[in-house]
């Protein structure tokens, strides 16, 4: 996600997000999208703080509109009670030596998925295309390389020629982003507090492991708190509208890595990391990313991959029911391009909530896996192609399919541009070797 983007800091310019979110919630604030856009609007100084803080509490404490079809819990025994029925079981007794590979296939496979995304995330899907053709890229089937675009292209975006995520830049190792943080993040906690961790052993490991400026949206938000002494889960709530956005969903992978097989373990300590800075849906897209990658490493087949994600979330959620949509569109015989089409018709990737949401881009992860049909390069290529967050749902989707077939199937041209080598902002993983990282892993699978 982009750093630049926000100020997260200060609520009294977010208030519409917060409105947005309050609406999706349920609550009964339809009437308030006006006042909500005109304090957004307003020069900054203390009576659009003041306004701005009247507006939060009103926003808080609104009701819920009668008859919300949905059940979101966020505490944890709730979110079991709400489960579908289910009583897929899979193994999770592995070969050592297979797993291993499996496990530094999904590293290598949410590395070289980010770093394939990072270069135009916040690109709208019109100039990702234009670069695309633009670079003989099209369809997206490799790298993206700029270099030989001309000067007029770098003025319809903020990202530049020098950035160091472009390939072209690329000479030693893959660069510090937070999609691949949170992974290194995830060994850390679990090196430091074991696999029975707690929300507050999560806090402080980021307070003591990972920089203040390392953390986005809802993270920066939640950082802020336990700086200040508010503890989960009042972290993911008080002046949050980012509490339903993808941060949460793009630190699921670790937990999926230890718990091969095991769904539902994955899950609840997915849980434990996302409830201190999200709440209902934003905690259910860890949850089931989670679930999805512990499943892949006992099958490969898609369609169960993504049940057994379902299976560890709500039952009546909306995630679960744009999920079982997109299911329905690849279901129906609609092609790649006209699911793009439609996920761009029912989301504005111009509204940086609709975006950021982890339903719109988990609806991405589950099509870019379908249409993907468990080919490595064709999966993470269709997570860019759809825009919106282009790294978080191309490392997602390549942390998958990575773990499908191992690291000893990952093509070569995905990883040798960096040397297996990766930069982090997790404090003792600054510059580590992807082999090494998996190694790791491994001393936590029972």
């Amino acid at each position: 996600m982009i750093n630049e983007c926000y100020t997260w800091l200060i609520y009294s310019k977010e208030v519409y997000n917060d409105w947005q979110q309050s609406l999706e919630e349920g609550k009964d604030v339809a009437h308030l999208q006006a006042q909500c856009c005109c304090i957004q609007d307003m020069p900054d100084g203390a009576i659009k703080e003041q306004l701005a803080e009247e507006m939060y509490q009103t926003l808080k404490n609104a009701p819920m509109v009668k008859d919300y079809p949905y059940t979101e819990p966020s505490d944890l025994e709730s979110i079991k009670k709400s489960r579908p029925v289910s009583s897929k079981e899979y193994k999770t007794e592995f070969d050592r030596d297979i797993l291993a590979d499996k496990i530094y296939g999904a590293w290598l496979g949410r590395v070289c998925g980010c770093l394939l995304g990072k270069p135009v995330e916040g690109m709208m899907l019109p100039l990702i295309d234009e670069l695309c053709k633009a670079t003989n890229n099209y369809p997206l089937a490799k790298y993206i390389d700029p270099s030989s675009m001309p000067d007029e292209f770098w003025t319809k975006t903020w990202r530049k020629k020098d950035d160091l995520a472009w390939i072209h830049n690329i000479t030693s190792h893959c660069p510090n982003d937070d999609d691949t943080n949170y992974t290194a993040l995830g060994l850390k906690i679990v090196e430091v507090f074991g696999k029975d961790f707690t929300p507050y052993d999560v806090a402080e490991a980021w307070m003591k492991y990972v920089p203040i400026q390392e953390t986005c949206t809802a993270e920066r938000i939640a950082y802020r708190h336990f700086v200040n002494g508010v503890l989960p889960p009042l972290s993911a709530t008080e002046h949050n509208p980012f509490r339903e956005w993808i941060g949460a969903q793009i630190r699921a992978d670790f937990f999926g890595y230890i718990n091969p097989g095991d769904p539902e373990k994955a899950a609840e300590m997915a849980w434990r990391d996302a409830s201190i800075s999200h709440v209902k849906n934003g905690i259910y897209g860890e949850m089931f990313a989670a679930a999805m990658i512990a499943a892949s490493a006992a099958t490969d087949d898609i369609k169960e991959i993504i049940a057994a994600g379902l299976s560890q979330i709500p039952q009546h959620c909306r995630l679960t029911e744009r999920v079982m949509l997109a299911i329905e569109w690849f279901d129906s015989g609609m092609s790649e391009d006209e699911a793009i089409f439609m996920l761009h018709e029912m989301y504005d990737e111009s509204n940086p909530y609709h975006w950021c949401h982890t339903i719109s881009n988990a609806m991405i992860v589950v099509l870019a896996l379908l249409y993907g049909k468990g080919d490595f390069s064709q999966t993470i290529c269709l997570a860019v192609r759809f825009a919106f967050d282009t790294d978080c749902n191309a490392a997602t989707v390549g942390s998958i399919v990575g773990m499908i077939i191992g690291g000893k199937n990952v093509p070569t041209r995905w990883y040798e541009p960096f040397n297996e080598t990766l930069s982090t902002g997790v404090a003792g993983y600054n510059f580590v070797r992807i082999s090494d990282m998996a190694k790791k892993t491994m001393e936590f699978v029972d």
